[in-house]
């Protein structure tokens, strides 16, 4: 069983230094680790408690906000399509909307880990709000293309700027806090997508109903004002955003010196590795070759082509069930809704009860039976009912697979990035599931996404097993062999292969 928080944030007690090259058992409750700058550092509970609340008011928000804005500039593009882009830019012709929406995650797969490389270097604090107003001034430029070989290019350099965004906020996130605190944080601003979907419909909806504006040459009007003002708002946040955000625990401007300390300390032993160490080839190996990486990289893969097929196309999807461009806006917004409040819910209680599969097996259940009812119902109605059931059941299974990827802190830089690149090809996938000459009942796209999530569960089962098997291992003494002839700081930097650290389940 990993440590729980109540067990690293004992009662002061006096700390005893561990032998050289050992680590005290996380599991245990005498005060937890003790290796690391500050061994001797004791604290309470309570502070413990009021610094993570501290933390939580002065970065999660932020956060969440950026991802909403990162996730609204990607997805407004289904948006727009209902309200003329297709029309106007001939993409229905030739697959060219499908190729529009590959390119973006082809150039977003390449630059994933180089920019989390960046990112550990540079400091979130700085390096996340530039992504945001690239972003979000490529989205503004959206708004002027004027046939489909723009609409490429803008595509392309908005895979650019967002590609480091998603693995580097939850990289960033996971420097402030331990494993059984990670995944609600990690589930509020990730629920940021749906979040983003629910205010896309209402926002495409108002913005396409601005009358046109602009010089001669230039008019912007209909889906050309939903780039143009939603990616306005993206760089005014992400110009204001470094005033606010911190850069790391050592320095959170809002903390006090023993703050700092308690923050930073904290986090040294429960990893079992100091958040501020750089990233090694060692560590690109460690994270690379990890049986439970690959199978967390696979699971965020399936969960990807449902969750970025259904962002992009689900306009199209409910206009096709009959409805106008308006209605099929707004009934967007319900199922976003319902999957954000279920994200966060299943986040906050896969942390409390240190449980990670489960929550993800169960959950593709439902999506498995929404995918279900979209292949064979045929009422309006009863498919978009279905509707909920997809958007529930997928949702919480990105922030899911990818805070049980996420270890030691510098492979935690290289995890994030690699598995949210591997699950990025699942965007890819998810541009083709749906296409005009399957329309209107998209029978490829939803037996596509059924198949997917059926494997997602066996995924998930497939980790609860082997991290039972493993931990089960550590604790016979079976992987005691990798601490021999290491001093203490090597011990250290073994992280997650670490024989003391054990796995969440």
């Amino acid at each position: 069983m990993p440590t729980t928080e109540k067990e690293i944030a004992a009662p002061p007690v006096r700390q005893e230094k561990a032998p050289a090259g050992s680590i005290k058992d996380a599991s245990s409750s005498d005060g937890g680790v003790t290796s690391g700058p500050d061994s001797e550092l004791e604290w309470t509970e309570a502070e413990e408690t009021a610094i993570r609340h501290k933390i939580d008011w002065h970065l999660v928000p932020w956060v969440t906000l950026l991802y909403m804005l990162c996730f609204l500039d990607r997805i407004n593009i289904g948006n727009a399509r209902i309200q003329g882009l297709a029309k106007d830019l001939d993409l229905d012709r030739n697959m060219r909307f499908n190729w529009a929406l590959s390119v973006f995650y082809i150039v977003y797969l390449l630059v994933e880990v180089p920019s989390n490389v960046i990112l550990k270097r540079v400091g979130g604090r700085w390096y996340l709000p530039f992504l945001v107003c690239g972003f979000g001034l490529v989205s503004l430029c959206t708004a002027f293309v004027k046939d489909f070989a723009g609409l490429m290019t803008a595509r392309a350099f908005l895979g650019v700027f967002e590609g480091g965004a998603m693995p580097g906020m939850a990289f960033f996130l996971s420097c402030f806090y331990k494993r059984n605190e990670l995944l609600f944080r990690m589930g509020i601003y990730v629920s940021a997508a749906s979040i983003a979907g629910a205010f896309g419909g209402l926002l495409a909806t108002a913005l396409s109903r601005i009358p046109a504006w602009g010089a001669a040459a230039a008019k912007i009007h209909t889906w050309r004002n939903i780039f143009f003002f939603e990616g306005l708002v993206t760089i005014i946040v992400g110009l204001i955003a470094p005033i606010w955000m911190p850069a790391s625990p050592h320095s959170a401007w809002f903390l006090t010196e023993r703050e700092r300390k308690i923050a930073a300390e904290r986090l040294v032993r429960e990893h079992k590795a100091d958040p501020a160490e750089k990233v090694t080839w060692t560590d690109l190996r460690r994270a690379i070759f990890c049986i439970h990486n690959y199978t967390c990289a696979f699971g965020f893969f399936l969960i990807n082509i449902t969750v970025q097929g259904l962002s992009v196309f689900m306009p199209t999807i409910l206009n096709d069930l009959g409805w106008s461009s308006t209605k099929a806006q707004l009934m967007s917004v319900p199922p976003y809704v319902a999957a954000c409040l279920v994200a966060i819910a299943v986040a906050y209680a896969s942390d409390k009860t240190h449980q990670r599969g489960i929550w993800l097996a169960s959950f593709s259940c439902l999506a498995i039976i929404g995918f279900a009812i979209l292949r064979w119902e045929t009422k309006p109605n009863i498919r978009y009912m279905a509707v909920y059931f997809v958007t529930v059941g997928a949702f919480p299974g990105g922030p899911g697979f990818l805070s049980w990827a996420m270890n030691s802190p510098a492979v935690r830089a290289v995890t994030s990035g690699y598995v949210v690149t591997l699950g990025t090809i699942g965007g890819i996938v998810a541009t083709w599931t749906y296409t005009r000459s399957d329309a209107p009942k998209y029978f490829t796209g939803h037996t596509i996404n059924l198949a997917g999530q059926i494997a997602t569960v066996c995924l998930a089962i497939f980790g609860i097993l082997y991290c039972a098997y493993e931990n089960r291992a550590r604790a016979a003494g079976k992987r005691d062999h990798r601490l021999e002839g290491l001093t203490e700081e090597e011990a250290q930097k073994l992280g997650s292969r670490h024989p003391r650290y054990r796995y969440w389940t």
